[in-house]
């Protein structure tokens, strides 16, 4: 049973073949080796790592495993967009850190009982900033945007697995200067709606660059990968979230270092922190069929938001949304930055 279109259908294919599940499982550990490999985490165009689902953010920011019948799921794993009705369209609008926002509209269309295709489009907006020169006065001002720009297709793989992938075309300017990059999702999902279980697998922004700010200097896109399961309870009104992110990096080169009593900074994470740092989970409470309250904790923003001295409500995030016939609205609280809080909104029609 698989939502598909806007209708739940029974197929008639037969589930992967056992030849399938292997040329699969070689060609995701070729691919994780060589983008390991070949990605470094000193990342830039770091907008792709945000997310633009409200009920995601509110689940700790990293999901790849929710089910939810809006247009954005997919974002952050393609195979998901399998689940979502034909010919729906959101809006997202997040509040970031120094008076940033972050913005966009996504679109899916289903082809047929198996291929959905989505287009969709992010902006942020970063303000503007004074502009000095080499003495530190202020000659003016100036202003920095990101832009996304993606489209994704997912394919039914049978009854219960889905595949899918995002291709994505990054613009950055600041204060006149310009960088371009392209970036690759690849995704796999298997979803069983009467255990209510999904587990999911994703390599995210697998990419190069194709301008940079200047010719002496490479950028690299923030590669990821990502796993996760989701799984609702038998006799009560609730889901579970476990994402697991970033699994290829366990260097403590790789995160925050902390300080010592001296507030000298030391040369390695502790083993634990690291693979703590690793996790996100959350919680659904669905009291109706048409509203969802969420709690989430990511372990590694806590951990760095604490270590840049902004301890209050650090790595917890929240939400609520409601899903009313063809309308879904959903809204949601984080912290990314010692900054400030964002607040997302998400809006969704099928039309």
């Amino acid at each position: 049973l698989r939502l598909v279109g806007s209708e739940m259908c029974i197929r008639d294919s037969p589930y992967l073949t056992p030849y399938m599940i292997r040329k699969l499982c070689l060609l995701w550990c070729a691919m994780i080796a060589l983008m390991a490999s070949a990605q470094e985490y000193d990342a830039s165009f770091n907008t792709l790592r945000l997310p633009v689902s409200s009920h995601t953010a509110a689940l700790g920011g990293q999901n790849v495993s929710l089910i939810e019948d809006a247009p954005a799921i997919g974002w952050s794993n393609p195979a998901l967009y399998a689940n979502v009705s034909d010919l729906s369209l959101g809006l997202n609008f997040m509040t970031y850190a120094a008076g940033s926002n972050w913005m966009g509209a996504h679109f899916v269309h289903a082809l047929g009982d198996r291929h959905t295709l989505a287009v969709g489009a992010q902006m942020m907006n970063f303000g503007k900033m004074d502009e000095t020169d080499e003495s530190g006065n202020v000659i003016g001002e100036v202003s920095a945007k990101d832009f996304v720009i993606g489209v994704g297709y997912s394919y039914l793989l049978s009854d219960r697995w889905s595949g899918g992938a995002n291709l994505k075309y990054i613009v950055s300017n600041l204060a006149g200067y310009s960088a371009m990059s392209f970036a690759v999702d690849v995704g796999l999902n298997y979803y069983d709606d009467e255990q209510d279980l999904s587990l999911s697998a994703t390599l995210q922004n697998m990419g190069a660059q194709l301008k940079a700010y200047d010719e002496g200097r490479h950028l690299k896109t923030p590669f990821a990968l990502n796993v996760g399961f989701s799984k609702g309870l038998d006799h009560l009104p609730i889901r579970f979230h476990v994402t697991m992110t970033d699994v290829t990096r366990w260097k403590s080169s790789y995160y925050v270092l902390p300080e010592d009593k001296d507030n000298q900074k030391s040369n390695k994470v502790s083993f634990g922190k690291i693979a703590l740092n690793h996790f996100v989970v959350g919680l659904d409470v669905l009291p109706t069929d048409y509203l969802y309250l969420s709690l989430g904790y990511n372990f590694r923003r806590a951990y760095e938001l604490k270590a840049a001295g902004s301890s209050h409500w650090a790595g917890i995030s929240a939400g609520a949304g409601i899903n009313i016939k063809r309308f879904n609205f959903g809204v949601s609280y984080a912290k990314y930055h010692h900054a400030g809080n964002s607040f997302m909104a998400n809006v969704g029609y099928k039309i």
